[in-house]
């Protein structure tokens, strides 16, 4: 009796799956294409952006193996095309390598390609942290301590690798500008700093037994 009972329990359930099977065969077949299509359109899209990648690449390696005196325009406008690429890896290096050669002197300009960096690239957080440090770090020998601070203040105020150096940063411009109170007093947050990179404490703290112990 018993076994009758699950012979007829497992047919039942048999049924119904085969009956399921083909009630809803379209609906199957369309979600198995549809599957198929999702993972081939993944690995084109992983594949297009690897050869972009690699594109972006090849193009920066030759850009600035071929570099010299002459080709300093060419250069630079090969290199703003890559930095409007926005490429996470090559834009920002693009961008160095234009301030490190003296290839472009319009500050506004070179800021104009920072903020393309900051705000329009996908970019891993620490490395735009050092992409705004960098950016006030150009522009502090020129740039008012307001202009100065409202750069280095999303790192100022976060718990960034970067953030000792920001504060370094406007305690040296302090400092430079003869305001020796303001200067101490950054210098002092970076010496109290709990991950306070281990050279900048340094030269925080020989900077205020030297100059600031009064």
């Amino acid at each position: 009796m018993d076994e009758d009972l699950s012979i007829t329990n497992s047919n039942t359930r048999n049924e119904k799956i085969k009956n399921f099977f083909v009630n809803n065969k379209s609906k199957l077949i369309s979600g198995i294409i549809i599957l198929i299509i999702i993972i081939i359109g993944v690995f084109t899209y992983d594949k297009y952006l690897t050869n972009k990648k690699k594109e972006i690449s090849d193009k920066f390696n030759s850009i600035t193996i071929d570099y010299s005196e002459k080709t300093k325009d060419v250069t630079s406008k090969s290199l703003i095309e890559i930095i409007n690429k926005k490429d996470p890896t090559y834009s920002p290096l693009s961008l160095y390598f234009i301030i490190d050669n003296n290839l472009i002197s319009d500050q506004e300009r070179v800021n104009s390609f920072f903020d393309i960096l900051i705000k329009d690239t996908s970019i891993e957080s620490e490395i735009k942290n050092l992409i705004i440090y960098k950016k006030a770090l150009y522009n502090a020998d020129n740039a008012q301590e307001s202009d100065l601070l409202n750069m280095l203040n999303p790192l100022i105020n976060s718990k960034s690798v970067w953030k000792s150096h920001s504060l370094y940063l406007m305690a040296e411009y302090f400092y430079v500008n003869n305001q020796k109170q303001k200067a101490k007093e950054f210098f002092n947050q970076i010496i109290t700093l709990e991950n306070s990179n281990p050279d900048i404490r340094l030269q925080a703290e020989k900077r205020l037994n030297r100059d600031l112990s009064e």
